[in-house]
């Protein structure tokens, strides 16, 4: 199930100018998907939808392409300047960064898809990262700590 509606939802925003959660609801709906907007809201995140400018002045979800080594270096530039220090307590891993900028790198964080990330939350200068276990942790807070001193 899972499986259709993100092929249909990817299938929508490639044929639609869908600018909401709400609009892909609306559009899962009239197709026989009775899903919440929370599971909207994970499937966009699971699909990496982006937001980009339409020829309407507005924005529309578009399938983002990473991967490309201009996205990696964007999001290693951002994360590099954002970050002050990283540290782990148990399975939380946790990232210091200048006022302002935690959600910036926590995006940079997810977009590099490491294995040991099960999941990211940022404030305002402050990210947890929950690992799977402690020696995850450590590796990531190893694997930070490389890429500030690089």
């Amino acid at each position: 199930m899972k499986r259709s509606r993100q092929k249909l939802i990817i299938d929508l925003v490639e044929n639609y100018n869908i600018a909401t959660q709400e609009e892909l609801l609306e559009m899962l709906g009239e197709r026989g998907y009775e899903v919440t907007q929370a599971t909207v809201s994970r499937d966009v995140k699971e699909l990496r939808l982006i937001k980009t400018p339409n020829d309407k002045r507005g924005y529309r979800y578009t399938i983002e392409k990473s991967g490309t080594d201009d996205t990696v270096s964007k999001f290693y530039a951002i994360f590099s300047e954002s970050v002050v220090s990283t540290d782990y307590a148990g399975r939380i891993c946790v990232v210091k960064c200048y006022a302002g900028l935690a959600q910036a790198a926590c995006a940079a964080i997810d977009s590099m898809n490491l294995k040991e990330v099960l999941g990211s939350l940022a404030g305002e200068d402050t990210i947890f990262v929950l690992c799977r276990d402690e020696k995850d942790a450590s590796v990531l807070t190893a694997t930070i700590n490389k890429m500030l001193k690089a």
